[in-house]
């Protein structure tokens, strides 16, 4: 019994998703939807584990694999990560076979999450895609924009997604290049740049405009952005000419419960403490447990999410913007998204009633 659920674990992992089922059939007491259940809960699981202790634990092991008999493995590892180092500011590494590993389908199923695309995209521009909110671990963004799980490629044709996240975890090793197999960037100026003006066209950074600051805030019921203030993002827009697209997702916030501390709190000084000096806010939250929804525990709920993608902005390109044009379009990318939010938040299980908050 054990080999065999073993080789559907490993079934998962190559891809080879259709054969899982028929390699359980021997396992009578297990139904259908309960196998089923179970391989998105361990897509799930490992997902967060990896956004978790990844990267602090491949750290720990090499450096515990220098002080034994086989450091030489650890050695030549090193020597060919100091060679590589800069592979992340220049496009990454990404594997259309990672990105299409059945893993990630069930790891959309568990939710489950969803992809709506509103507008065409034009294969001869490039674009800055914002995503709101971040939530907890930006699930919705992850899903849709590193995987294949929600059909971005056949959806958006021609259109090559980088989700872009904290330039640390690309500092860590074998994180980093499981990371950069996903297609997924450090969110610093040389990365964006080169994507923007040396990889050709037809790139969509994905930027969770929010960051941790907007994290800090999250929780079930509540659809707040922190965005009056980033502009960044759309200064980088029109230096590159790269058009600005509004990105909602519906339930971000809904999969997992977190400790709200006051603003003046010490609860907030640390978390602001940790957010200026390592870039991310420590956040005390929970989901639901790995063997029971009604316990606590490291799995998010199963709330759906659905991403939806608005409208692109045309975005001229300026060598150097002004801030009054940065003004500009910075307004208007707010007042779409807001329109974006207002036009289907019914559809998503929200009332007419509700409104964005802009922070």
């Amino acid at each position: 019994m054990m080999k065999t659920i073993i080789a559907a674990y490993s079934g998962v992992l190559r891809g080879t998703g259709s054969s899982i089922l028929s390699a359980l059939q021997d396992l009578s007491w297990l139904s259908k939807s309960k196998v089923e259940k179970q391989l998105q809960i361990i897509s799930v699981l490992q997902w967060v584990l990896t956004f978790l202790v990844m990267g602090v634990a491949c750290t720990v092991i090499l450096m515990y694999i220098l002080c034994t008999d086989c450091w030489v493995i650890a050695a030549v590892y090193l020597a060919w990560l100091v060679f590589d180092w800069n592979t992340p500011k220049k496009g990454g590494r990404r594997s259309q076979w990672v990105r299409n590993w059945a893993i990630w389908r069930y790891f959309r199923d568990y939710f489950p999450v969803r992809l709506v695309k509103t507008h065409n995209l034009l294969t001869n521009r490039n674009y800055i895609f914002g995503y709101h909110p971040h939530g907890i671990m930006g699930l919705g963004a992850f899903c849709n924009f590193s995987t294949e799980a929600t059909g971005v490629g056949q959806k958006f044709p021609g259109i090559r997604p980088y989700l872009a996240t904290l330039a640390g975890n690309f500092r860590m090793p074998i994180l980093r290049d499981y990371l950069m197999s996903g297609g997924i960037c450090p969110v610093n100026r040389d990365s964006i740049d080169y994507i923007l003006s040396k990889n050709g066209s037809g790139n969509a950074i994905v930027i969770v405009v929010g960051g941790a600051a907007e994290s800090l805030n999250c929780m079930p019921g509540k659809n707040s952005v922190t965005l009056k203030n980033r502009k960044g993002f759309v200064k980088l827009a029109l230096r590159h000419g790269a058009d600005l697209v509004p990105v909602y997702s519906f339930g971000e916030n809904e999969v997992y419960k977190q400790v709200i501390f006051e603003e003046g709190s010490w609860g907030r000084w640390v978390q602001k403490k940790f957010q200026k000096h390592i870039g991310f806010a420590p956040c005390i939250f929970h989901g639901r447990g790995l063997f029971s929804s009604n316990t606590w525990g490291l799995l998010p709920y199963s709330k759906p999410i659905t991403t939806v993608v608005g409208e692109p902005i045309t975005i001229p390109k300026v060598d150097h913007p002004s801030q009054r044009e940065i003004d500009f379009y910075h307004s208007m990318y707010v007042s779409s998204l807001v329109r974006l939010f207002d036009k289907y938040k019914t559809k998503f299980g929200l009332p007419e009633t509700e409104v964005l908050d802009i922070n």
